[in-house]
């Protein structure tokens, strides 16, 4: 059963699913959508042509789906599109985008924390996870299962790769390679996101190939080309290796760690731990 506090304001035109909940003093406005089991709370603001998927909770004072603040925006209609089942915390900001029938897209599972901001004609994946205060530029896309730490600023067309884990108060200008984990201002690679690969079922065999290729490109001292082609050559193809190699080969703003296309050094003992850790099959 659909319930609405009387004290919420529901625009005419706004669409609202099966058995969906909105609490006193949220406001939804004509052009929204709210699917089945949607529940906004108290005093949060949906705005634009904003789609929030099955089973999503909105929290208090969040925003969403209100005017992009690019300042190249000459109102055109643009949309929101938020998965099912994420949770949008406190004050979180979700603008929507710039050019026509543009869109802000957030996958499945979720979770933004109280005081995010997610800038125009950003993607984000699926079981992504953004901590208090991380913060998305425009354009910045957000693959799957990777997590950003708080307070941390992405750059606008920046990419983080998925089951990339971004440390809390970085500040991230270029694109973060995918299985990684780093941290830091300037920012700085540790290695693999070991922990992250094995809780999420990688197997021993999978991690030491994506540790080969985390070495060749960032310890062997090779231009980022003559790295990717030895690990084309060195390294039996599986899809992880296949994601490494498509990321850094498509990157736009460069990865991060480099200087032009050399490597910054990453320090031994950081790497040693990293062989430390893969020889544990726990």
């Amino acid at each position: 059963m659909t319930t609405i506090h009387p004290l919420a304001v529901i625009e005419p035109g706004a669409k609202l699913g099966k058995n969906v909940t909105i609490e006193a003093y949220a406001i939804i406005k004509q052009n929204v959508i709210l699917e089945e089991d949607v529940v906004i709370k108290s005093h949060a603001y949906i705005d634009g042509h904003t789609t929030i998927g099955q089973g999503t909770v909105v929290w208090p004072s969040a925003s969403i789906g209100t005017k992009t603040q690019d300042l190249k925006f000459r109102g055109e209609r643009t949309y929101v599109i938020i998965g099912k089942h994420c949770e949008i915390r406190e004050f979180v900001t979700i603008n929507s985008s710039c050019n026509e029938n543009a869109v802000v897209r957030i996958g499945d599972h979720c979770l933004i924390m109280a005081y995010c901001h997610v800038a125009h004609n950003c993607e984000i994946g699926n079981r992504v996870i953004m901590a208090n205060g991380a913060m998305l530029a425009g354009h910045v896309i957000v693959e799957d299962f990777a997590i950003i730490g708080g307070m941390t600023p992405i750059h606008q067309f920046s990419r983080i790769g998925q089951y990339a884990m971004v440390g809390g108060f970085s500040r991230i200008t270029h694109d973060v390679p995918p299985f990684t984990i780093g941290a830091g201002s300037p920012y700085k690679l540790g290695g693999l996101n070991l922990v992250g690969l094995k809780r999420n079922g990688f197997p021993l065999e999978t991690r030491r190939a994506l540790a080969k290729a985390f070495k060749l490109t960032y310890r062997s001292g090779l231009r980022l080309a003559d790295a990717l082609e030895q690990i084309e050559k060195e390294i039996e193809m599986n899809p992880y290796v296949k994601n490494w190699l498509e990321f850094c080969k498509a990157s736009k703003r460069g990865l991060i760690g480099f200087q032009g296309t050399i490597p910054q050094a990453i320090q031994e003992e950081e790497f040693d731990e990293l062989e430390e850790l893969l020889a544990d099959k726990v």
